[in-house]
């Protein structure tokens, strides 16, 4: 057993789980994996909650209950998600405490059929964080570009984010200008800046797993050189993009009125291509005031085998761009792959949201108490 979790934390690494379930909570899990293996945060979205809920009898005590009282099944789910964020945030709060707010945090995800409508995104913000009631909580927004101004408006009103579904560099910068625009817009009004919080989710995985489809459909030998190497080179991009803002003199204002910089999230780091090392999208993302939400099993795997050798991301940035260019020069579009992605991620989200809207109906069903 290494320490490598406890090194990650020290090179400034905050470790959170991509995952959570009542049973996480109840049995004492999530305090222990605080406890012992570093985690300062935890992410949610409804594929999480999706699987947690048609899992296991945790929440048939709750939906007996809202089934008695023939709530909708819509109610229902934000019942149950934001009873387990609420409690989950009570859980980290002590570290919340100790970090003045940067960690200790829970993410919990607006509806994502609304990924494309600005206005019911801010309204359904707004909902979700006077619902958890927890000022520890982060409210996922998608970077669509009707999620942008959705950015700009949540952030305005003094709510933390966590920015979702990034996967380009140029959506990327988007993303941070919409941070700075509702910082700024929050300053005029008058709020207090030291209390709002952001993270950006710039997917990793996903982007190794389609481009290196394109790549084996090539099979040349450029084409195989090039696999698992586009992930990584694109995540550390974004870490150079988000050096620039934030040494910006736009920046510098608003760090004066003591704001927050908007931390760099890897999502998406378990590895979907058994070729390549589990602790892959750990080991080579290490960078200062970054975050790595990880599922589970990579969790373990970085405690048991990996190999934390100080900063991964600095001094990469020239053969990140020249491994992105190479793709590029064998024919696969960079920007159609990102889009891609993010319409896939949407409607992977929206699937995962559908599906548990049935299992609730279903379980609402089930436990619906008999007329008389």
């Amino acid at each position: 057993m290494t320490d490598a979790l406890k090194r990650l934390s020290e090179e400034g690494v905050a470790i959170w789980l991509d995952d959570l379930s009542r049973k996480r909570i109840t049995s004492g899990n999530l305090a222990e994996l605080i406890d012992q293996q570093h985690v300062v945060g935890v992410t949610t979205n409804p594929s999480i909650f999706q699987k947690a809920i048609s899992q296991g009898d945790g929440y048939d005590q709750q939906l007996s209950d809202l089934a008695a009282r023939k709530v909708t099944v819509e109610e229902a789910i934000r019942m149950i998600t934001t009873a387990d964020v609420r409690d989950a945030a009570d859980i980290l709060r002590p570290v919340f405490d100790a970090t003045q707010g940067q960690d200790g945090r829970v993410s919990i995800e607006v509806d994502p059929r609304l990924a494309h409508n600005t206005k019911s995104t801010v309204a359904e913000a707004k909902q979700l964080a006077w619902l958890v009631d927890r000022p520890n909580t982060l409210i996922k927004i998608p970077a669509t570009e009707a999620g942008l101004p959705a950015i700009t408006e949540t952030i305005a009103r003094g709510i933390s984010v966590n920015v979702t579904l990034i996967f380009s560099l140029e959506r990327y910068r988007l993303v941070m200008d919409a941070y700075l625009s509702g910082l700024e817009k929050a300053k005029a009004a008058g709020l207090d800046l030291s209390k709002i919080h952001s993270v950006a989710s710039f997917f990793v995985s996903r982007v190794d797993a389609e481009i290196d489809k394109r790549l084996d459909a090539l099979g040349t030998d450029e084409a195989k050189a090039a696999r698992g190497k586009a992930g990584l080179a694109n995540a550390r991009l974004a870490y150079q993009a988000y050096e620039e803002v934030f040494s910006s003199d736009r920046w510098a204002a608003l760090d004066k009125a003591q704001a927050n910089k908007q931390r760099p999230l890897w999502a998406s780091t378990g590895v979907k291509d058994p070729a390549y090392k589990d602790t892959l999208y750990v080991e080579d993302l290490v960078a200062p005031n970054t975050v790595n939400t990880m599922p589970e099993a990579t969790l373990f795997a970085v405690e048991d085998h990996g190999n934390i050798t100080g900063n991964t991301v600095a001094g990469t940035y020239e053969q990140a761009r020249a491994e992105l260019d190479a793709v590029e020069k064998l024919g696969i579009s960079y920007d159609e792959v990102v889009q891609l992605l993010e319409d896939e991620g949407v409607e992977k989200f929206e699937g995962a949201w559908n599906d548990l809207l049935k299992s609730t109906e279903a379980e609402l069903q089930r436990l619906a108490p008999s007329e008389g």
